[in-house]
């Protein structure tokens, strides 16, 4: 387990082995997943003060995850 908060696992419990079947059938959700955990990692590094950025663009990050969770979402709800 990662210690980065929003993993996959934790934002779509039960959810991980559909995740890793629609991966390995679809390319355009490999990417959106490599996107995510890319975001994710580097919000979780600003908020840890490892490389910080300005607010605006922290919260810029926010969003795009919260984005690209929900294109997640509606990927496995209609796979």
């Amino acid at each position: 387990m990662s210690n980065t908060p929003h993993t996959l696992g934790e934002e779509f419990p039960g959810q991980l082995d559909q995740i890793h079947a629609l991966k390995a059938v679809d390319p355009a959700f490999a990417t959106l997943l490599q996107e995510y955990d890319e975001v994710n990692d580097t919000i979780h590094l600003a908020e840890t003060s490892v490389a910080p950025v300005g607010e605006d663009h922290e919260t810029k990050l926010r969003k795009q995850r919260l984005s690209i969770k929900d294109r997640i979402a509606a990927a496995l709800k209609t796979a």
